[in-house]
């Protein structure tokens, strides 16, 4: 059985703007939600300024993304494993 996920790039994804606070919070291992909150409080108490730090965190993980990519996994193909041809041996010899 192949595990194969369609991923989109964060940028092109529906419910994102840059993927910005969604990438941070895959690298860092939180939700984005809890960057997501404090970034639109900063857009009502200074919009330049949050537009600017967000564009920021954006060149930062672009930057991040292009010079340490994700090794992606190999998918493996399941071998056979030889405790069913050791069952089999025994059934033929049972038999």
């Amino acid at each position: 059985m192949e595990a194969q996920e369609n991923q989109v790039a964060l940028p092109l994804r529906s419910h994102t703007i840059l993927g910005v606070c969604e990438a941070i919070g895959e690298d860092f291992g939180f939700n984005p939600t809890f960057l997501r909150v404090p970034f639109a409080a900063s857009v009502l108490y200074s919009p330049t300024w949050a537009i600017v730090a967000y564009l920021a965190l954006g060149l930062v993980v672009l930057g991040s993304r292009l010079l340490f990519p994700k090794a992606k996994a190999d998918v493996a193909v399941p071998a056979e494993q030889p405790v069913a041809a050791n069952e089999q041996q025994e059934f033929a010899k049972a038999a």
